[in-house]
């Protein structure tokens, strides 16, 4: 089976401690000996660190915590996050990797990390690809004073996880994996939200399977996964026995299809217990919107801002084995999106997108859907439909838009009501 897998040559690079090693390196000041926090004072004791420099992480404070989890006895500097600086750092960073390989050989994973599929550039550089990975880090240190980790790989998951899970213990930064370190090191990788593409909360799901390692992922029953998580369920068990089909390619193609989206600032702080609430009407929203244009979508997307403070969030998506224009469908993929990469911080924006659009031809059915269900539902959200459209969105809500967190009775009340 291996030999059918792709052996690409992936490198997955991560800036260090990137918003704190930024700050350190404007001021003149060692990153790797300086205790440095990036974090808003102004919000007092219980502000989040947005960075750490490693001389605190070697002390065993973690990345994202509140200032007053540090130990008093710990001294440290605090300073105000500056993303221009950040952002004009990382397009230097990128610059650099661009300098090595042509665009369409780049993925740009966030503002601190970067997957480079250099199989092609090997023969000209005349270097196998931890030489050229090592010449790529000392470039990067000698033109911008960052300091950089990379994982190897012969596909992007592989890849990314030696970097998150090994590349840190070696003083150069580089660790190098193989499909024949799935058994030996992949699998042992426990707690599972150590491992890439797994949230906590995805974390507790499969927990309740009795998944306890990526091993027992990876020998679990891939059919029970669909069963209970979609096609998640299946890239899950995929990723788990190392295996990942796609490629830089697969980021750079640009949908042709139509698609229907829906974004929300909100207007505080939301959470994993409340956020729900929100994209439960979002996708009530692009239900309606698919069944009035006689659409279904065959792709799935959540994204999730976290508050300003903080910084960041993620945006993926999913493909569909059918077409679907059920809210109770898409939202239990949203669902699923948000269980597998949700970092339990405060959430200040939602955006959610029905792609692959197909025209609506009759009733798609596979192995887990019940006609007669489907059919009731149908009937159900078409004299809704009919109602909203002769009285007014509000004319009809859910009780829950009734809850002090839902914003749906003000959104309906302002014209269009959504976004493409």
């Amino acid at each position: 089976m291996e030999e059918l897998y792709p052996k690409r040559n992936i490198l997955c690079i991560d800036l260090k401690s990137f918003f704190a090693s930024c700050e350190c390196v404007e001021r003149g000041l060692d990153p790797f000996t300086v205790p440095l926090v990036v974090a808003n004072k102004n919000q007092g004791n219980g502000a989040i660190t947005l960075a750490i420099t490693p001389c605190l992480k070697a002390q065993g404070i973690a990345s994202r915590t509140r200032l007053y989890d540090i130990p008093k006895n710990i001294k440290y500097t605090i300073v105000p996050p500056r993303m221009k600086l950040y952002l004009a750092k990382s397009k230097e960073v990128v610059n650099i990797y661009l300098d090595f390989v042509a665009s369409t050989d780049l993925h740009i994973y966030s503002i601190d990390e970067c997957f480079l599929d250099v199989t092609n550039y090997l023969t000209l550089y005349k270097m196998d690809d931890y030489t050229l990975a090592t010449k790529i880090l000392k470039t990067i240190y000698e033109k911008t004073g960052l300091t950089a980790t990379c994982g190897i790989g012969p596909n992007m998951l592989l890849a990314k996880v030696a970097m998150d899970t090994e590349a840190k213990k070696y003083k150069n930064g580089i660790a190098k994996w193989t499909y024949a370190d799935v058994k030996t090191k992949l699998w042992t990788i426990e707690p599972l939200s150590k491992m890439w593409g797994i949230g906590k909360r995805m974390e507790k799901n499969l927990n309740a399977l009795k998944i306890k390692t990526v091993g027992d992922l990876a020998n679990f029953n891939r059919n029970i996964l669909k069963d209970k998580f979609g096609i998640m369920g299946t890239e899950l068990w995929n990723h788990a026995n190392g295996i990942d089909l796609s490629r830089i390619d697969d980021y750079k193609q640009i949908a042709k299809d139509k698609s229907f989206s829906h974004s929300q600032v909100l207007f505080k702080d939301y959470n994993e217990y409340n956020v729900k609430l929100i994209i439960n009407e979002m996708v009530d929203l692009l239900a309606a919107r698919l069944r009035k244009n006689k659409k279904q979508a065959t792709i799935i997307g959540l994204g999730i801002g976290y508050s300003k403070d903080i910084a960041g969030g993620f945006y993926h998506s999913t493909k569909l084995d059918s077409a679907t224009d059920s809210a109770k469908e898409i939202m239990r993929y949203c669902e699923i999106i948000f269980d597998r990469y949700y970092e339990f911080l405060p959430i200040r924006k939602v955006s959610i997108c029905c792609g692959g659009l197909k025209d609506k031809n009759g009733v798609q059915l596979n192995l887990f859907n019940d006609l007669e269900e489907i059919k009731e539902e149908e009937k159900v959200n078409t004299a809704i439909d009919e109602i909203k459209d002769k009285f007014g969105k509000n004319s009809i809500i859910k009780a829950s838009s009734l809850l002090p967190d839902s914003t749906a009775i003000e959104r309906n009340k302002k014209i269009g009501g959504h976004h493409e």
